[in-house]
């Protein structure tokens, strides 16, 4: 195989491994969200709304600056 053929293989397989950083990312962030509501207990499980969307949206935030890098790099060899 050449180059050409095998880079949309490695863009798979690094996307398919940034699902699996968020997975993580977001899990950390509501089990941390929910020792902080034990310890500081609220009515709402403020901690861990809060923390688990600020992973949510810290994630996403890094895939799209990371497609977009791509993207750009995409175009300057083409």
């Amino acid at each position: 195989m050449d180059k050409q053929s095998d880079k949309p293989i490695n863009k798979y397989i690094y996307f398919s491994s940034v699902v699996f950083q968020m997975a993580i990312t977001i899990t950390i962030a509501a089990f941390t969200g929910q020792w902080l509501d034990e310890k500081f207990p609220n009515n709402y499980s403020l901690f861990t709304v809060i923390l688990s969307l600020l992973a949510v949206f810290g994630s996403l935030y890094l895939v799209i600056k990371r497609v977009i890098l791509m993207s750009k790099e995409d175009e300057k060899r083409d």
